[in-house]
């Protein structure tokens, strides 16, 4: 009896030890949200805070620009969005985690490039750079920066991936929901509602900022210019591109060309896809000297009919280019294709880059680069054990590896007072001010205008190109969401379609490009005001005011196969977006006889004949062929060339104005090509409808600045009958 009791002594003492180093070690402890740090909040910036803890890595903010603190000012003050007390913390041997509190009906926009839907609440996310594959936050651009229907929205700033629980995930001492009894209870959830937003990375600290503003937009403005603002492209980035087939020579571009003029095709930009280096996957970085035996004459030739040369390239290294053994040192431990993998955190490895690109390309003329292969797959791209002889973490480097690219290449065109527009397939934090567009291998049409929205709520841009379609109809609509988009672009470096490929629809497909141009100086104008108040030229209905969320549930049914839960699905309004200050884009997909439009509350016009539309309601149409539906404001003054002639003599204007609102626009202007308007060098005019004494409205124009604007002659078009 007596041995009995000392045993049981004995496993009462280990047991009790045991438990109290589980507790020393933070095994056993955090259980409860009281165990947990509670942040703590600096303000850095009027309607901006900022809350830190633990050690980061890589800071994904050395690669980005630095806020535009006059611009944020001018946007004034707004409050902390919710009680501090309820934001916490945790460390634990390998992960940094927060909670962020989540009202009942809020409503979670953002997380970067996503095809799909527009509310993330409800979902987790693993923010992984990569090529899109369906998984929630594996995409080109996952950037972990979120907005609130409440008006506030958060940033998390790790280099790590992040994941993130929005509105998922219930903590046993959180404010719970009913328990309800699947099997004999009604409105059982297979995600009960959470009262917050739970995100964590792989490291040892993060930081958290959070930015506030009077409306949706305004956060996102605040964001922008908390990284510099926007970008303005060169104004002939905002004209036609026309990607080649991948193995063609300079004679079957020079031959493309006279295809262009001989069919009455507008052509800014010439893009070359694989086939113009030595060698490819790995990358060269070299020319083919039996394709291009002469590039610098060659792009010389271009830019006399006003036409860039843009380049393809990733950027790995094959053994075969010339810059091979001055960048080899500087070079992590697995390859890409067999190609090295450079090491960018290095400045020597940068300067390797640049001598070579500058040497080769670009005091050829070559106006800017499209880079490829910076996304994934994991079967392509470097493991995460891989090492780098920096000591930058694997992971870190693949998310932040795009935006090395970007910032690397913006410094030298900036230095060379020039401006660059080129591509990307990678983005993360603070993507902003940085001259680039993402596109992607996806190609469904209606994903591609989703992402299109989406991308304007973490300062990204978006292409929706086009390479090729299986009928004259879907050859006009993508060309249609094409033209109305950051980057207007026929891709064909596989198809080696030509905008006159299907014969039917040439004169439309034309008509529309025309279009596009012509609202240059519209669209410059959105531009600008990206860059200097942060508004994004594309951006997603969200973001306008008046505008009433059109979301649905489509209740669950069980299916033992698809739908074991009975979930319910969303039902969101994402084929529609604003372009500018006042125009209403909703493109039409294939097969289309009609489509519903959503518009925001105020009277509204229909872009082609300035007839009443609607107000505040959601309308039904029929679709036109040779016409994608816009909508504009009431009030709404559109600047438009008259010509689309590349002559600089003939930039006369035609000035409409919509609805019976006095209104007013501020024209921008500037060389197109330098960054000299930074340092004053731009026009501003002021286009001014007023109503006269009989009522009719009348319009003027005026300079309010003493530089000269490029536009000369001002048609004013009263859309709408007085």
């Amino acid at each position: 009896m007596k041995t009995k009791l000392l045993k049981d002594q004995s496993r009462i003492l280990f047991l009790t030890s045991i438990l109290i180093i589980f507790c020393f070690n933070g095994f056993a402890q955090n259980t409860l949200i009281s165990d947990m740090d509670q942040l703590k909040w600096e303000k850095v910036m009027p309607g901006i805070w900022k809350a830190s803890f633990g050690e980061m890595g890589l800071n994904p903010m050395d690669y980005t620009n630095p806020p535009n603190i006059k611009a944020i000012e001018e946007l004034g003050d707004t409050p902390f969005p919710f009680d501090e007390e309820a934001t916490y913390s945790l460390l634990t041997a390998n992960r940094a985690s927060i909670r962020l509190p989540l009202g009942e009906t809020e409503k979670i926009y953002g997380l970067g490039l996503e095809f799909e839907g527009m509310n993330r609440r409800s979902n987790v996310y693993s923010l992984k750079v990569d090529h899109y594959g369906g998984t929630k936050g594996y995409t080109h651009a996952p950037v972990p920066f979120y907005i609130s229907s409440k008006g506030y929205g958060v940033l998390i700033n790790s280099s790590q991936r992040v994941k993130i629980h929005v509105g998922v995930g219930n903590r046993k001492d959180s404010n719970l929901p009913e328990r309800i009894d699947r099997t004999t209870g009604k409105n059982w959830a297979a995600r009960p509602l959470s009262d917050a937003i739970e995100a964590s990375v792989q490291a040892g600290g993060m930081e958290i900022y959070v930015f506030t503003g009077q409306t949706n937009l305004e956060v996102v403005q605040r964001y922008n210019l908390f990284f510099g603002g926007g970008i303005l492209p060169p104004k002939w980035g905002l004209g036609f591109w026309h990607r080649v087939h991948t193995t063609s020579s300079d004679q079957d571009v020079l031959k493309e060309i006279q295809d262009f003029e001989s069919n009455n095709f507008p052509l800014d930009v010439i893009g070359l896809e694989p086939g113009w280096q030595s060698f490819a996957y790995p990358c060269s970085f070299d020319w083919d000297p039996t394709r291009f035996p002469n590039p610098g004459n060659f792009v010389n030739m271009l830019d006399k009919k006003g036409i860039k040369v843009n380049l393809w390239e990733n950027p790995y290294v094959s053994p075969s280019s010339t810059m091979y053994e001055d960048i080899r040192p500087f070079t992590g431990s697995h390859t890409v294709w067999l190609g090295e993998v450079p090491d960018y955190t290095i400045p020597e490895a940068r300067e390797v880059l640049l001598n070579h690109h500058e040497k080769n390309h670009l005091n050829l003329g070559v106006s800017g680069y499209k880079i490829d292969e910076v996304d994934g797959y994991d079967v392509w791209l470097w493991p995460d054990h891989a090492t780098f002889p920096s000591g930058t973490d694997a992971v870190e480097m693949r998310q932040v590896y795009g935006m090395m690219m970007q910032d690397m290449f913006d410094d030298y065109f900036k230095k060379q007072n020039t401006r660059t527009y080129s591509l990307i397939r990678s983005a993360y934090i603070g993507a902003s001010n940085h001259n680039f567009v993402l596109y992607s291998d996806y190609y469904d049409h209606k994903g591609y205008v989703t992402a299109m929205a989406s991308a304007s709520l973490t300062g990204l841009l978006w292409t929706p190109e086009i390479r090729s379609a299986n009928s004259g109809e879907e050859w006009v609509r993508r060309f249609q969401t094409v033209a109305f988009s950051p980057l207007m672009m026929l891709n064909a470096w596989s198809s080696g379609k030509k905008p006159w490929s299907f014969p039917e629809v040439t004169d439309i497909v034309r008509n529309t490009i025309e279009l596009r141009l012509k609202l240059l100086p519209y669209l410059y104008t959105a531009f600008y005001d990206y860059n200097q108040k942060g508004i994004p030229p594309f951006r997603a209905m969200i973001l306008e005011n008046g505008y009433r969320t059109q979301e649905t549930q489509k209740s669950g049914v069980i299916n033992d196969v698809t739908n074991p839960y009975a979930e319910e699905k969303r039902l969101e309004v994402t084929d529609q977006y604003m372009m500018g200050p006042s125009i209403l884009v909703a493109p039409v997909f294939t097969g289309q006889k009609e489509r519903n439009v959503v518009l925001p509350q105020g009277d509204w016009f229909d872009f082609y004949t300035g007839e009443y539309v609607g107000d505040g309601e959601i309308i039904t149409i029929q679709t036109k062929l040779e016409e994608i539906p816009l909508f504009v404001k009431d009030g709404a003054i559109i600047p438009m060339l008259t010509s689309i002639s590349k002559s600089e003599t003939d930039n006369s204007l035609e000035v409409r104005h919509y609805g019976k609102k006095e209104n007013s626009f501020l024209l921008y202007d500037d060389d197109g090509v330098s960054y000299n308007y930074e340092k004053g060098e731009f026009s501003m005019t002021e286009l001014k409808a007023e109503k006269t004494e009989n009522g009719k409205l009348s319009g003027s124009s005026n300079a309010i600045n003493n530089k000269k604007s490029n536009y000369s002659e001002i048609t004013w078009r009263w859309m709408t009958k007085q």
